[in-house]
């Protein structure tokens, strides 16, 4: 299940894309076993996401759950299946309580916790000595992580911190207050048709160049083919990006551009990725589910090549990794993508692990 609809389509499109590459790469079957396949649109609706897990646990009696792009919807869907005891692993959406007081053990993320790309450009930020910086986030879970994130590890000062809302299409105003601010840098996570609006209205507002724009989730392979030259020099934090060298993603960014026909995202990442644990556990339990225990600690053990290299899930299943800065420029073929800059924050984990209790 994720959103395939509507102004962030791409983002659960890449999630769907990225996973059905990873059950093509173990040869059609994850862990030895043939699987079904059933996709659902949340349509970036709580309460529908509500009744199609409803709908995957009573009518269709799925043995694992994956996918969920937004927060808000993975916050509705928690506790149906925290109490199913369902396994659950997320290609996206990493709201904090689900990484903190509210943690399942059935749970798994194989992206991110919500505030850890922030705290990359947060710590990005303290690198490049930048004095105030300006904050800008949609009015969700996510959102209110995101910013949180940047706050925890940045050590200046804060000259704006401004929530707008979910899918608003025009930006002007809140552009026009920022730059009035005059901040050393500009800090936003817009993901999807969002984050193409705003780029562009930055650009028609003569703001772009002003400071140095930081974000998340805002130009990365759903966003940049509609961007193109227009996000140029933009900054990005994440965990992985597509000029990395080692064997499994090299693979993974050739198949997709070939199958898909454009450069793979963060989410078609993360969301091969979660093939791939699959493929691990199922392998470690001879293709079986019904022994819950036995097939958590299976997918626990994370025993898989990640395409970001290292991989481990810390005990609230969220995973330990590193984090990167990155930059929008043109790579060897002249197509727009990320460009990586460096590590900015090594073996990280998430800031709620301690008021977990699995």
């Amino acid at each position: 299940m994720a959103t395939m609809s509507g102004p962030a389509a791409a983002l659960g499109q890449d999630q769907y894309d990225g996973f059905m590459l990873g059950v093509e790469h173990a040869g059609g079957k994850l862990g030895g076993v043939a699987v079904q396949v059933l996709k659902e649109d949340d349509q970036l609706k709580p309460d529908l996401g509500v009744q199609t897990i409803r709908k995957f646990l009573e009518k269709d009696q799925v043995d694992i759950i994956t996918g969920v792009t937004f927060s808000n919807v993975m916050m509705a869907i928690a506790k149906p299946l925290a109490d199913s005891g369902i396994t659950f692993i997320s290609s996206n959406a990493g709201p904090a309580p689900l990484a903190g007081a509210q943690c399942s053990p059935n749970f798994f993320f194989t992206s991110w916790q919500n505030d850890n790309q922030a705290e990359t450009m947060g710590q990005f930020a303290n690198d490049k000595g930048y004095r105030n910086v300006y904050l800008m986030a949609p009015n969700y879970q996510s959102g209110k992580d995101q910013l949180e994130g940047f706050k925890r590890m940045f050590k200046g000062s804060v000259a704006g911190e401004v929530y707008t809302q979910l899918n608003q299409p025009d930006y002007t105003a809140e552009i026009a207050q920022m730059m009035a601010a005059k901040p050393d840098a500009l800090y936003v996570f817009y993901p999807g048709g969002m984050g193409i609006n705003f780029i562009k209205q930055m650009r028609q507002a003569g703001a772009t160049g002003k400071a140095p724009l930081l974000t998340a989730s805002t130009t990365d392979g759903t966003t940049l083919p509609a961007l193109k030259d227009v996000a140029l020099g933009v900054i990005a934090g994440t965990f992985w990006g597509p000029d990395f060298d080692n064997p499994v993603s090299q693979k993974f960014v050739a198949d997709f551009r070939r199958k898909y026909n454009r450069i793979p995202s963060q989410y078609a990442a993360q969301a091969y990725d979660s093939a791939l644990v699959l493929d691990s556990a199922l392998k470690k339990t001879g293709g079986k589910v019904g022994d819950r225990k036995a097939f958590h600690n299976a997918i626990r053990a994370a025993d898989f090549k990640s395409l970001r290299g290292s991989f481990r899930f810390n005990r609230n299943g969220f995973p330990i990794q590193d984090f990167y800065a990155f930059q929008v420029a043109k790579d060897a073929s002249g197509e727009v993508s990320l460009k990586t800059l460096g590590t900015a924050l090594k073996q990280h984990q998430d800031a709620y692990v301690k008021d977990c209790k699995n």
